[in-house]
C-alpha cells in the first residue's frame, strides 16, 4: 500500500513529467500514420505576425478580465462561485484560430467566461452577467456558471460537472441529422472525465461519427486532487482509444500546438469521419474557484509554470521575430486596460433585473399552464 510519502512523490513526478512535456516535446499528430492527413497542416489557416499580435491582445484581455472579476468577487459585487481561466488562455486562442466562428459551436463547463468573449460576445455584457445585472448575456439570471451567447454559438457555461458533455454530443448529432457543416468543440476538465456520461457520450459519438471534438482542458488538479491520485490511466487521451477515435495529448501552453491539433480534428469531423479526443495539458494559476485554499500544491510549482506563461511566451515571440515592437505591446496593454475599465463601469451602473422576471424562463413552453414562458 502506498504511503503518504509515496503519494506525494507520485504527484510530484506527474507534474514534473507534464512540465517536461510542455517545455521540450513536440506532439505527434493524431493522424501520424496518414501521409495525406499530415499534409492537411500545410493548408491550415496561416499563423502570421498579426496572428501573434491578436493572440497577445485577446489572451491579455481574457487574463485581465478574470483578474478584475477576482477583485470584484472580493468586494462581494459578484456572488456564488467563481472559476477563473488564468493560465489556460492558449487553449482557447488555438481553438479559435482553427474554427469557423460563423458555423462552429462551443460548449463548456463553468470555467468559461472568456470563451463567449473569444467568440465575439461583448465583454461588458459578460461582466454584467457576472454582476447579476439585467444587461448581462442571460439578463442577470445565469451568473458566472451560466454564460450563454446564442448569437455567437456559445452554448454555456454549465454548473453540473460534466453536464455539458452529453449536450455537446447532442448538438453535434443535430448538426449531422440536419446536414449542417458545423463542428462542436466540447470543453471539459480533467475531473469531469470521471463522469459516466463522458463514456456514454463518446461511445455514441464514435458509433454515429458525430462532428464533435472533446477537449479536455487538463490543468492537472480537477477541484483539488491531482490526476495522479485519481486514475490508473494518467494519459487521459488514451481513454478515447477503446472507442476507436483519434486521440492525442497536446501542449496547452502553446497556441500554435493547439491550433494545429484542432485544425486536424476539425477537418476530420467535416469529412464525416467522426469525433476526436484531445488531452490538452495546461495549468491554472488560480485555485479551482475563489474559495480554493490550494493546499494541494506548492507556490514553487506555480512559479515554475509561470515561466511558461502563454501570454509572456507569445510576447517574446512577437519581439524576437519583430512582429511588433515594445511600443506596440504598450499600446495593446493600454487598450486592454481601457476595455476592462469600460466593462467594470458598465456592469456597476447597470440595473438589477426586476424580481418579477425570476420565473419567466423556467419553462420554454409558452402556454405552460402553471408558469408561462415570457422572455424570448
Amino acid at each position: 500500500m502506498d504511503t503518504p510519502v509515496d503519494d506525494a512523490n507520485k504527484e510530484c513526478n506527474f507534474f514534473v513529467s507534464n512540465l517536461i512535456l510542455l517545455q521540450y516535446t513536440k506532439e505527434m499528430s493524431i493522424f501520424a500514420w496518414s501521409y495525406n492527413n499530415r499534409l492537411q497542416l500545410i493548408y491550415m489557416k496561416k499563423i502570421t505576425g498579426k496572428t501573434y499580435l491578436d493572440w497577445y491582445e485577446n489572451m491579455l484581455l481574457w487574463r485581465k478580465f478574470e483578474d478584475k472579476l477576482a477583485a470584484k468577487y472580493i468586494q462581494q459585487k459578484i456572488r456564488g462561485f467563481l472559476h477563473l481561466y488564468n493560465g489556460q488562455e492558449a487553449v482557447l486562442a488555438g481553438c479559435l484560430h482553427s474554427t469557423d466562428h460563423k458555423k462552429d459551436r462551443m460548449i463548456s463547463s463553468y470555467r468559461s467566461h472568456v470563451h463567449a468573449i473569444g467568440l465575439g460576445e461583448d465583454p461588458k455584457f459578460v461582466m454584467a452577467e457576472l454582476f447579476g445585472k439585467a444587461t448581462g448575456t442571460s439578463g442577470g439570471l445565469g451568473g458566472s456558471m451560466h454564460i450563454f451567447s446564442k448569437k455567437y454559438n456559445f452554448f454555456g457555461g454549465h454548473g453540473i460537472v460534466g453536464g455539458q458533455i452529453p449536450l455537446g454530443t447532442g448538438i453535434a448529432f443535430g448538426d449531422k441529422y440536419f446536414k449542417r457543416d458545423s463542428v462542436t468543440l466540447c470543453f471539459l476538465g480533467d475531473g469531469a472525465i470521471r463522469q459516466g456520461s463522458f463514456h456514454e457520450s463518446i461511445n455514441l459519438a464514435a458509433l454515429w461519427k458525430l462532428p464533435v471534438i472533446y477537449i479536455v482542458e487538463n490543468n492537472g488538479y480537477a477541484m483539488g486532487t491531482s490526476v495522479a491520485r485519481t486514475t490508473s490511466q494518467e494519459d487521459l487521451w488514451k481513454l478515447g482509444e477503446p472507442y476507436k477515435m483519434p486521440s492525442m495529448p497536446v501542449d496547452g501552453m502553446d497556441p500554435v500546438k493547439v491550433a494545429e491539433a484542432i485544425d486536424e480534428c476539425v477537418k476530420h469531423a467535416r469529412a464525416g469521419k467522426g469525433p476526436s479526443l484531445l488531452d490538452i495539458k495546461t495549468y491554472r494559476y488560480r485555485g479551482h474557484s475563489m474559495s480554493d485554499a490550494q493546499q494541494y500544491r506548492t507556490k514553487q510549482e506555480v512559479e515554475e509554470y509561470r515561466k511558461i506563461d502563454p501570454i509572456t511566451q507569445v510576447e517574446k515571440i512577437i519581439i524576437s521575430k519583430k512582429y511588433g515592437t515594445k511600443s506596440d505591446i504598450e499600446k495593446i496593454d493600454k487598450k486592454v486596460k481601457a476595455i476592462i475599465t469600460e466593462c467594470e463601469e458598465f456592469a456597476e451602473s447597470s440595473p438589477f433585473p426586476d424580481k418579477s422576471v425570476m420565473y419567466d424562463v423556467v419553462y420554454e413552453q409558452k402556454d405552460y399552464p402553471f408558469i408561462n414562458h415570457k422572455i424570448d
